[in-house]
């Protein structure tokens, strides 16, 4: 008797296969007619979806906030309106 496969770890997920597997597993708790605790574990690992999709886009709003140089050699940050390009370094 083979295993199923495994589902990925949470943490290991980018942004685009953590929302798209939290999508289906709403959908799959929508549909009911699960056990009770299937449906528990359906309810965690959406719940710990949601958690990465959350942290991910936080990291991803600060990595487009810039450091601006203020007269008299201040630094402040400013977030990135959506139009502009985002200079990276060359190197």
């Amino acid at each position: 008797m083979t295993d199923a496969p495994q589902p990925a770890r949470v943490e290991d997920l980018a942004f685009d296969d953590a929302l798209a597997e939290l999508q289906r597993t709403v959908a799959e708790l929508e549909a009911g007619g699960q056990p009770l605790e299937a449906a528990l574990a359906l309810h965690e690992r959406g719940a710990a979806l949601i958690d990465r999709c959350d942290r991910l886009l936080n990291d991803a709003q600060l990595r487009l906030e810039q450091l601006v140089s203020r007269a008299g050699g201040t630094l402040e940050t400013r977030p990135v309106a959506p139009d502009e390009a985002i200079d990276e370094p060359n190197g």
